[in-house]
């Protein structure tokens, strides 16, 4: 298993340069200790294309090149030589992309899709885990996904990962193609309501943008203006902006629809777009809640609701073991969603304030069974070279870290 950064992105940080690598170390520590992987098959990757910023750069004690970061073809090529050098070095590993940045994560995950098994936590791990909890807000609100109105605040590599992956559910759950499925998101970045008049958006935004003639009436950059007119059942932050859904804007979203699902998934805590405690309070108990950073359970009116946390930690390790033991070529999006299902199913939601997600004591016992749904949805999708994976073969693949015999 490579986890492999440039550093970039880093999440609450920005451009980190090579310090990035302390993600990347992270993140091998919670595949081990989540689902089981041996740590002398996972190996932290730091690729040095530099640093955009400043004060690192003229720190005495940063390790990497002091050069503003690499661009364009200089950029592309490093990476392109890296991955031919990795591919031969460690031709059966899986690739993990990290914190790599907005301009770059979408495209480096779609030049190499089908030259390396490869996938992107920050757009696909968070967009599955996202589908694992929209999964659990239909099954108490009891409106299907594929009929729910949503709006991502926050349209960048989260945002759009988001919205991938929800839409690729809503398109498996109703066969409707992804013209239809497109039409239930509304992305909203700094800027107001991605729609088509816009220029310098991503790939990934002109894919949701929306007609500008349909909101020539309304007030593009105001959440509470489009919660008004949208009439949203689903809110979902991934913006970073602290306090964005404001008492007002969740109370007309609860006028609207019984059991709003509202979603403020930026974190660490300090960045999130809405407290647990008063979106409850504000939508009196109706409201389905997840949160990006883990919460305290919250007490209101005699009702303990637990709140469930979109931790990456709850799928990302199961799918790298599954996709180690199933031996696939490949990360299919089919695998993501069973990945996404396996997550949902975890949860009991017969009492009243159940948590939406599995908590992350949990994290081992869930890694299991996400890691054996892959494996399946590998197999059935024709890209494992492993054939007949059981339950039993999965858990002895786990490493435990106990002493060899001498």
């Amino acid at each position: 298993m490579l986890v492999i950064t440039d550093g970039e992105g880093v999440l609450g940080i920005g451009d980190w340069g090579v310090n990035g690598i302390q993600i990347a170390i992270g993140k091998l520590a919670v595949y081990t200790l989540a689902a089981g992987l041996d740590p002398e098959t996972c190996l932290p990757i730091a690729l040095d294309c530099g640093t955009n910023n400043k004060e690192l750069r003229e720190h005495p004690l940063y390790l990497g090149e002091r050069k503003e970061r690499l661009t364009g073809v200089e950029y592309d090529a490093s990476i392109e030589s890296f991955i031919q050098s990795a591919k031969e070095a460690f031709p059966e590993a899986v690739f993990h992309f990290e914190d790599f940045g907005r301009e770059n994560a979408s495209r480096i995950l779609e030049t190499y899709r089908d030259q390396v098994c490869s996938f992107n936590d920050d757009i696909e791990g968070t967009g599955a885990m996202v589908v694992a909890a929209a999964l659990a807000t239909t099954r108490v609100s009891k409106i299907p996904l594929d009929k729910q109105r949503i709006i991502i605040f926050g349209a960048g590599t989260a945002g759009i990962g988001i919205a991938n992956q929800i839409s690729h559910e809503m398109m498996h759950i109703s066969q409707q193609p992804f013209e239809t499925a497109k039409q239930a998101f509304y992305l909203v970045d700094k800027n107001g309501l991605i729609t088509n008049d816009m220029t310098d958006l991503t790939d990934g935004q002109q894919k949701y943008a929306r007609n500008e003639e349909d909101f020539t009436h309304l007030d593009t950059t105001s959440l509470l203006e489009l919660v008004k007119a949208i009439k949203p059942t689903m809110l979902i932050g991934a913006s970073g902006v602290t306090g964005a859904f404001t008492e007002e804007v969740v109370r007309e979203m609860a006028n609207n629809t019984i059991r709003p699902a509202i979603l403020p998934l930026s974190n660490p805590t300090k960045l999130a777009e809405a407290k647990a405690s008063d979106l409850i309070t504000w939508t009196k108990g109706k409201a389905l809640i997840v949160t990006g950073s883990p919460t305290s359970p919250v007490e209101y009116e005699g009702q303990t609701y637990e709140i469930g946390q979109a931790n990456n930690a709850l799928l990302y390790p199961g799918l790298g073991l599954g996709t180690i033991v199933s031996r696939a070529q490949k990360i299919t999006s089919q695998m993501l969603r069973e990945a996404a299902h396996a997550v949902s199913n975890q949860v009991n939601l017969t009492h009243k304030g159940a948590a939406l997600l599995p908590p992350v004591s949990t994290l081992l016992e869930t890694s299991t069974q996400v890691a054996y749904a892959v494996c399946q949805a590998a197999i059935k999708e024709g890209v494992a070279k492993a054939e007949n994976i059981t339950q039993e073969d999965v858990q002895s693949a786990i490493w435990m870290p106990v002493y060899k015999e001498v």
